[in-house]
């Protein structure tokens, strides 16, 4: 597989972003490493540009008649190899080149599982979603049950407009449903993949527990109203070090605490004292004196394993590189041919993208609460997958939730890479 031609622009005017994409996907597509028949085109843009999605899409399409498919979304910023897009208008696209019946486009009017009878199953699927769907969650749990690994990856679109989607494939849609624009507002869409393309995808937390692993003994709807044995609101104070008769300390603790929970089955705290992937963040929304419970953003169930947890930079950084890492182990043989060896070894000034590093594209997405203002400068996030990972053609966005195997999560990133 030869390397998925990717561009990346910014400009007040959407057209003149486009261009520039443009300009890049189709220098790239002229060299020998990359793709010259791509298929499928990933498009990310900011929220600027949500009113204009439909025309930007038309636009890409008619420049890139060879790109029969297309999928993405908006966010409140976007990524993209070693750069990030926050509060700015901003473009990015990535044209996979994959086997046509290896893959399917899917949305409202074309959901996942109409392809079957001509021979398709979904083994994984990249998805965007409208956080305002209801009972998402039970959606997302549902879309990963139609794969036959369950494994979902891709988050939710965020910004301060329109929530578009981008999905249009040219298999059609659904029988009855009419033509479809390609620009979607609510509900799920995306790209579901088949078993000949090669994924490897890793989750990585960005908060650090601050207080013991805690078993929940009892719980009625999202309230939380026994840890351990013990009345829930007791376990919070204790866990904080902090008291109800001095509010506004307490106060101040409780709004930089959230909740890591998980499932009975599975440690919400590991080895190394840190989340694992299993874990979701939810936000603490309310006490109980009353009944001396615990209210966070989700439903709990006795027996499910949780601890209090704080966004941490320095621990997000270190497990970003830790992904990194076990991405590229799970790439590298054992032993590495001349090429590749040179490739992983070259300084960062030369660490262009190249084919020896065995990823032809990668897709990024990360929370809009993390990117380079919480890991310390412009574009750091993205920089630090950069220097762990190499300069490998990227796109992605900040996401207001981001979506695991049949998990939401929140303060985490999703990286997932293209063999």
């Amino acid at each position: 597989m030869k390397l998925f031609p990717f561009g990346h622009a910014t400009h007040p005017q959407w057209p003149m972003a486009a261009a520039l994409v443009l300009a890049q996907l189709r220098a790239q597509m002229a060299l020998p490493d990359y793709a010259s028949s791509p298929t499928l085109g990933l498009l990310y843009i900011t929220d600027h540009y949500a009113p204009q999605a439909q025309d930007i899409l038309e636009h890409l399409g008619a420049e890139l008649p060879e790109i029969t498919d297309w999928s993405g979304t908006v966010g409140v910023g976007i990524a993209s190899s070693n750069v990030e897009y926050f509060d700015e208008p901003a473009l990015a696209v990535m044209l996979c080149a994959l086997p046509g019946h290896q893959y399917r486009v899917f949305s409202g009017v074309a959901p996942l599982g109409v392809g079957e009878g001509m021979g398709f199953e979904p083994h994984t699927a990249l998805v965007h979603a409208d956080a305002a769907t209801p009972e998402l969650a039970d959606l997302i749990g549902e879309m990963a049950g139609r794969t036959a690994t369950g494994y979902l990856f891709g988050g939710l679109a965020s910004g301060r407009s329109d929530a578009v989607q981008f999905a249009i494939g040219g298999n059609g849609n659904i029988r009855g449903q009419g033509a479809a624009s390609g620009v979607f507002r609510g509900g799920l869409s995306g790209v579901a993949f088949g078993e000949e393309v090669a994924l490897v995808s890793r989750v990585t937390q960005g908060c650090q527990p601050i207080a013991p692993q805690r078993i929940v003994s009892a719980a009625e709807g999202n309230v939380i109203t026994g840890l351990d044995g013990q009345p829930a609101l007791d376990v919070l104070l204790a866990d904080l070090k902090i008291s109800l008769d001095q509010p506004q300390e307490a106060m101040a603790a409780l709004r930089a605490t959230l909740v890591g929970l998980t499932d009975a089955a599975s440690d919400a705290v590991g080895r190394t004292g840190s989340f694992g992937a299993d874990v979701v963040v939810r936000h603490i929304i309310g006490l109980d004196p009353a009944r001396r419970g615990v209210a966070i953003a989700d439903k709990v169930e006795p027996g499910m394993r949780m601890a209090f947890c704080r966004r941490d930079a320095q621990a997000a950084r270190a497990d970003l590189v830790r992904i990194c890492a076990e991405i590229r182990e799970e790439l590298e043989p054992e032993e590495l041919p001349l090429p590749v060896a040179v490739a992983l070894a070259a300084p960062e000034a030369q660490a262009a993208p190249n084919v020896a590093r065995r990823i032809a594209g990668a897709i990024y997405v990360s929370c809009a609460g993390r990117g380079g203002p919480h890991f310390g400068g412009p574009s750091a996030e993205l920089q630090i997958v950069r220097r762990a990972l190499g300069d490998v053609p990227l796109v992605g966005f900040f996401a207001g939730g981001e979506i695991a195997r049949d998990h939401l999560y929140g303060y985490t990133g999703v990286l997932t890479v293209f063999r």
